[in-house]
């Protein structure tokens, strides 16, 4: 299932998990601008790097074209995601967002984890080495 997909990408954005980690950070954006986060800059702050930190590693992994290199910076962009999902829990403790937006974010975030997981267990089975080894 990933070989094939995985063969056929040309660029990180074409991946689906670079892509659900872009719309959460844009989600994380308009959770800034919408709510009393924008008062709250220690944690606005360390809520932006986690979700930038999601898509960058996975941009960066890809872009080094090998597979340990890859599998180490999708292991970076996962421990971001629990890294988000421990700030969402406090956006949430201090009302910054309803029960509704929470579960949606948290949905979206665990989502995230579980396809990087998923990706990273298949890069660590399988015998790909990457472009850069051919």
């Amino acid at each position: 299932m990933f070989k094939k997909a995985l063969s056929k990408l040309k660029s990180f954005e074409s991946m689906e998990i670079w892509q659900l980690a872009r719309e959460i950070n844009k989600e994380i954006f308009h959770l800034y601008k919408s709510s009393p986060l924008k008062q709250d800059s220690a944690l606005w702050h360390q809520m932006n790097k986690a979700s930038g930190s999601i898509m960058d590693n996975i941009a960066e992994g890809f872009e080094r074209n090998g597979n340990k290199e890859f599998r180490q910076f999708l292991s970076v962009a996962k421990a971001s995601c629990g890294e988000l999902r421990s700030q969402v829990y406090r956006c949430y403790d201090r009302e910054y967002l309803d029960r509704q937006r929470f579960e949606q974010l948290m949905g979206k975030v665990f989502k995230e984890s579980r396809k990087i997981s998923l990706l990273l267990s298949y890069l660590s089975k399988s015998g790909m080495e990457g472009s850069k080894f051919r």
